[in-house]
C-alpha cells in the first residue's frame, strides 16, 4: 500500500468518525427535549396532550447538563474538522506571472487511446503561453494556501466523489473524503428540526418571553411597555423566568405579530403557544436549508460545506431550533433577500421583514446598497420597499417599542471580552461608572477595523486586469483529451495568472448548455458541474457561454480593462467574486459585516452567530467559517445553559467560573481572526496594473 493510499485510508477513517460525532451531537440534542422538564428544559403548562410532547421523567440535573456539554463539544469540534476535510488538496503548480517569471506551457498527454490537440497554428506564437481564464491554473484560498484549479474531466482516471458525482480520482473524491453527500445532510438536517419541533425547547427560557409577548398583545396591551410582572397570575405570563419578567420585548413588530398569532391559537394553552411558536421556527430554519442548498446545488463541494454550515450543523440545531430563538426567522428573511436582490422589489421587502423582526439584521441591507450604489434607480427602489415595511411595522406598533432597543443596545453580556475590559476600567479609574458609554465607542471600532479588514482582503482578491495578450483570446491552448472526439481547449489570456483567488465568493456553478465535454463559444470546455456564476440562482448572473447577463436591460459583462468575461472552470473557492464594475457582491459584503458585528459587539449571545453562518453558507470556503464555528462553539460553552432557574447550586461555578475564563478565548479569536486578515491580504496583494504591463511589455 503506498503512502498515498494510507493517508486517504486514515482521512477516510477521520472523516467517519467527524460524520459519527456531528450524529451524535445531533441525537443528544433531541434526547434533552425528549426527557422532559430539567435545568435544560424549562416545564410548560397546560393539557398533558397537546404537543410538545417528552417523556417526562425529571432526569438528573448533572446528566442532562452533561448530554448538553456533550453535545456542543461533540457538534463543535466534529463541525470544525468536517470543514477542514471539505478544502481542496494541495498539489504542486507552475510559478506564476506575479512572481516575476512567466508561466510555462506544459505539455499534452499523450496517451494510446487519445490523440493529443494539435500545436500552435502560426498565429500563436511559439513558448511559454500565459493560462486561460478558467483553465488550471495556481489560486489562493483566504490562508493564502494555493489551490488547484479542477483537472479537466478523465485526466486523472475515473472516480467518484462522496455526491456520486465522477470526479478524477484524488481530487473532488479527495476534497470531500467520504463525508456523507449533501442531499443525505440538509434531509437530516430537516428531519431534526422538525423532529424538536415537537419536544419542548431547551437551552434557555426566552421562548417564554415570546409567548408572554404574545399573551399581552391579545390582551390588549403593548409588549414595549410592559413585562410579564404586569400580568400577575396569568398561566401564560407566570411561566417567564428570572431576570426577564420585568423586561419589554426588544423585538421588532413582526416578531410580535408572530407571537400574538401563536398566542390566539395557543389561548390559555402555554403548551400549545410554545408549539405554534416552534412550527413557525422550525419551518425557517428549514426553508433557508432548501434556500441554501438550491442556491449551492450545482456544485458538490460547495453543497456540502453549505449544508453543514447550516442545515446539518449540530451547533445551530441546538441554538437555533431547539433553543428556539427568534433569530431564525430574521435570517430567513435576510437570506431570502440576499438570493431575491434581482428583484428589487421582493428584496427590499424582506429586508425590511428582518429588519422588523431583530434590529440588528439591518446590517444585511448594506450588502445590496454596496452592490447597487452605481445603480442609483434600483437601490432607491430596493431601499424604499424596506423602509416603508419598517415604518409601516413601527407605525402600528407605535414608537415606544424603540426604547427598548435602545436600552438594550447599550448592554454587556456576560461572556462578552467587553466584560474583562469593563472590569480592567473599574479597577483602573474607578468603579463609579459602568463605562458603557466608552465600552460602545470602543465596539464601534473594533467593528470598524474587522469589517474593513475583511473586506479589504475581499477587495484584493479582483485586480486590475492586464492589457491584453499578445495573441488573440480566442486562440487555443491544447489541454487533454476528454475521450475519443473530444478535445479539451482553453482560451489564452495573461488575465487568470494574475489574479488571485481570495476567501469568501458568490459563485455558484451550474451545467453548461453544450454539455459535458463540448468547448463553449469561448473555447473552454466544461466539466458536467463546473459552470461558474457570479450571481446567485434566480438572480443576474453571466451567462457561461456568451459572456452576457442574464439580468434584464443589463450588457455583456466586462472584465476591469475590457473582454467578455466569461467564469466558465473557475474553481469556486473565493471570498468574493466582482461585478463587471470592479465591486464586491452583496452575500461578501454582507457576510464580511455580520462576522464583524458577532466579534465585536459587547452583548452577544450563542445564537447571534446564526446570521454570521447563514450568509457564509452563500459564499465559498475559507478560514472565516472556523472562526465563527469556534466562536459559537466558545459561546455555546459558555452559556451553558443559558437559564438561571432551576440550576443546581454546586454547578454555579459554570457561570462564575468558567463563563469569564471562556470571554479570553473570545478575545483571542478575535485578535487572531484581524491578524489572520491583515496577512492574508498583505498576500494577497500584486503589483499595479501598470507594473504589471511593463512587465508584460518586457
Amino acid at each position: 500500500m503506498t503512502s498515498e493510499k494510507r493517508h486517504e485510508k486514515a482521512r477516510g477513517r477521520l472523516a467517519g468518525l467527524v460524520t459519527a460525532a456531528i450524529g451524535a451531537s445531533i441525537l443528544l440534542t433531541i434526547t434533552i427535549g425528549l426527557l422532559g422538564p430539567s435545568p435544560m428544559v424549562p416545564a410548560l403548562t397546560g393539557p398533558s396532550w397537546q404537543p410538545p410532547y417528552s417523556l417526562d421523567v425529571h432526569p438528573n440535573p448533572y446528566l442532562v447538563i452533561a448530554f448538553a456539554a456533550a453535545a456542543i463539544t461533540l457538534g463543535g469540534l466534529g463541525l470544525l474538522t468536517a470543514l477542514t476535510l471539505t478544502r481542496p488538496p494541495k498539489l504542486p503548480h507552475p510559478p506564476t506571472a506575479t512572481s516575476g517569471t512567466p508561466p510555462t506551457a506544459t505539455p499534452p498527454p499523450t496517451s494510446p487511446d487519445h490523440t493529443t490537440s494539435p500545436q500552435p497554428t502560426p498565429t500563436q506564437p511559439d513558448g511559454p503561453q500565459p493560462p486561460a481564464p478558467g483553465a488550471a491554473g495556481p489560486r489562493t484560498d483566504m490562508t493564502g494556501t494555493d489551490v488547484p484549479q479542477p483537472p479537466a474531466p478523465g485526466t486523472a482516471g475515473p472516480g467518484t466523489d462522496a455526491t456520486g458525482t465522477n470526479a478524477p480520482r484524488g481530487a473532488l473524491s479527495g476534497k470531500l473524503w467520504r463525508l456523507p453527500n449533501a442531499r443525505l445532510l440538509v434531509l437530516i438536517g430537516c428531519a431534526a428540526a422538525a423532529i424538536l419541533a415537537f419536544l419542548p425547547p431547551s437551552g434557555s427560557g426566552d421562548h417564554l418571553n415570546y409567548a408572554a409577548y404574545g399573551r399581552m398583545v391579545t390582551l390588549g396591551l403593548s409588549p414595549y411597555t410592559h413585562g410579564a410582572v404586569d400580568l400577575p397570575s396569568d398561566p401564560i405570563a407566570d411561566a417567564v423566568e428570572e431576570p426577564w419578567r420585568e423586561e419589554p420585548s426588544v423585538y421588532g413588530p413582526v416578531a410580535t405579530a408572530v407571537q400574538a398569532v401563536a398566542s390566539w391559537i395557543g389561548g390559555d394553552s402555554l403548551r400549545l403557544t410554545i408549539f405554534v411558536l416552534a412550527l413557525f421556527n422550525a419551518a425557517a430554519f428549514i426553508a433557508t436549508g432548501l434556500l441554501i442548498d438550491r442556491f449551492t446545488r450545482d456544485d458538490p463541494t460547495r453543497r456540502l460545506r453549505a449544508a453543514l454550515l447550516w442545515t446539518a450543523n449540530p451547533l445551530l440545531l441546538y441554538q437555533l431550533v431547539a433553543g428556539m430563538h427568534v433569530d431564525t426567522l430574521a435570517i430567513a428573511c435576510m437570506v431570502a433577500a440576499l438570493l431575491a436582490r434581482s428583484r428589487p422589489t421582493g428584496s427590499g421587502a424582506l429586508l425590511g421583514l428582518g429588519v422588523a423582526i431583530k434590529v440588528n439584521a439591518g446590517l444585511v441591507a448594506l450588502g445590496p446598497a454596496w452592490e447597487l450604489r452605481r445603480r442609483p434607480a434600483r437601490l432607491a427602489l430596493m431601499a424604499a420597499c424596506a423602509l416603508a415595511v419598517v415604518v409601516i411595522g413601527y407605525a402600528i406598533v407605535g414608537p415606544e417599542a424603540i426604547a427598548p432597543m435602545t436600552r438594550t443596545s447599550k448592554s454587556i453580556s456576560h461572556a462578552s471580552f467587553w466584560k474583562l475590559v469593563q472590569g480592567w476600567l473599574q479597577s483602573i479609574v474607578g468603579t463609579g461608572s459602568a463605562y458603557r458609554g466608552e465600552i460602545q465607542i470602543g465596539s464601534l471600532l473594533v467593528l470598524a477595523l474587522l469589517a474593513w479588514s475583511l473586506l479589504r482582503l475581499a477587495s484584493r482578491s479582483r485586480q486590475p486586469g492586464l492589457p491584453p495578450a499578445p495573441t488573440p483570446s480566442n486562440e487555443a491552448t491544447p489541454l487533454p483529451s476528454n475521450g475519443p472526439g473530444h478535445h479539451t481547449t482553453s482560451t489564452t489570456s495573461y488575465r487568470a495568472a494574475s489574479e488571485p483567488s481570495s476567501a469568501i465568493s458568490s459563485a455558484v456553478t451550474h451545467p453548461p448548455a453544450g454539455g459535458p465535454g463540448n468547448a463553449t463559444s469561448s473555447g473552454v470546455s466544461h466539466h458536467p458541474t463546473s459552470r461558474v456564476s457570479d450571481a446567485p440562482w434566480g438572480g443576474p448572473s453571466t451567462d457561461p457561454g456568451t459572456g452576457t447577463s442574464n439580468d434584464p436591460g443589463s450588457g455583456p459583462s466586462n472584465d476591469a480593462k475590457g473582454g467578455t468575461s466569461n467564469g466558465a472552470g473557475r474553481w469556486s473557492n473565493r471570498w468574493a467574486a466582482s461585478h463587471g464594475n470592479g465591486g464586491l457582491e452583496a452575500p461578501v459584503v454582507a457576510a464580511g459585516l455580520m462576522v464583524a458585528y458577532v466579534f465585536a459587539t459587547p452583548y452577544i449571545l450563542p445564537w447571534y452567530d446564526g446570521l454570521a453562518l447563514g450568509l457564509l453558507a452563500l459564499v465559498a470556503a475559507s478560514t472565516v467559517d472556523r472562526f465563527v464555528v469556534a466562536h459559537l462553539l466558545v459561546l455555546s460553552l459558555a452559556y451553558l445553559p443559558a437559564r438561571v432557574n432551576g440550576q443546581p447550586e454546586d454547578l454555579d461555578w459554570l457561570r462564575e467560573v468558567v463563563r469569564p475564563q471562556l470571554a479570553w478565548m473570545l478575545l483571542a479569536l478575535t485578535v487572531a481572526l484581524v491578524l489572520w486578515a491583515w496577512r492574508t491580504a498583505r498576500r494577497e496583494r500584486l503589483p499595479s496594473a501598470s507594473a504589471q504591463a511593463r512587465r508584460v511589455a518586457g
